[in-house]
């Protein structure tokens, strides 16, 4: 079966417009574009739509690639002092002139959205974090979505990045799951993916997982991306594994169009905190 990851996300955004629409106030999310990368200019358009239909405002920061670290900095700073503001993230990748971690550190906690910042990033992993990594919200919200008992399967996390890898390992041992992680010195990793009954892949590297190299019947959860032939593909071979797994998400229109909507649950809980205040 193909997960449509539209779909979820949909179910996800009728909530999030619903209770947005209970709020004293609108909330406001602003993403952060510095440079001119046409995929990072799709992906926010992408979610300026997205929030502005369940009702949250959308700001969009442009700036420059010759930017300073310390200049966007200070420009963060100003717009986390802006009124309404309950959420705030810097669209990836920046300019390879900017100090990442630094910029991403000037986000204030409260309205780290994306969880990149250090001090939710460490509250994520204390399990005290408030908002959780969208895109490893939505990797969980997929496997959710079909209706398996995952209790006595094997899963594997191939890559351990910062925003997908990491984050779901930790959450699927949180729920008492067998969890093996291949990163790019695990020698014995088309052996995991043999034996894997769960698949979670967030590489970046274009038909990594063909059919014949994972288990019969297979549930294949694809969070990676990267661009090919103008066109944003993930790390499984669509054609060959679909035919093999049970469960297989697509890219695009799988894992992304989720990872919007629990970016947006996030800044609707960011918005109801500051309500109960």
């Amino acid at each position: 079966m193909i997960l449509d990851g539209k779909k979820i996300a949909a179910e996800i955004l009728e909530k999030v417009k619903s209770e947005v629409s209970k709020l004293s106030f609108q909330p406001v999310f602003c993403d952060v574009l510095v440079g001119d990368d046409p995929a990072s200019q799709q992906y926010v358009r992408m979610k300026g739509r997205t929030a502005e239909k369940v009702g949250i405002k959308f700001r969009n920061a442009e700036y420059p690639a010759s930017i300073g670290t310390q200049e966007l900095i200070a420009e963060i700073k100003k717009i986390g002092q802006e009124p309404n503001i309950c959420g705030l993230i810097v669209q990836l990748p920046l300019p390879q002139s900017i100090d990442k971690q630094a910029v991403l550190d000037a986000i204030d906690p409260k309205i780290d959205v994306d969880c990149t910042g250090q001090v939710n990033t460490d509250l994520f992993y204390e399990g005290k974090a408030y908002v959780e990594f969208p895109t490893a919200a939505a990797v969980m919200a997929s496997l959710d979505s079909t209706g398996v008992d995952f209790l006595k399967k094997k899963f594997l996390v191939m890559g351990f990045g910062q925003l997908v890898g990491r984050p779901v390992s930790f959450l699927l041992k949180q729920r008492g799951f067998e969890v093996d992680v291949a990163r790019s010195k695990t020698e014995n990793a088309e052996q995991l993916l043999k034996q894997a009954d769960v698949i979670v892949s967030a590489v970046g590297k274009p038909k990594l997982i063909t059919g014949e190299k994972i288990k019969p019947g297979a549930i294949v959860i694809d969070a990676g991306t990267s661009e090919s032939q103008g066109g944003i593909v993930g790390d499984v071979d669509f054609e060959s594994v679909k035919d093999a797994a049970s469960f297989v998400s697509p890219v695009p229109g799988g894992v992304g169009p989720i990872t919007v909507a629990k970016l947006l649950s996030n800044v609707l809980k960011v918005a109801k905190g500051r309500t109960n205040m």
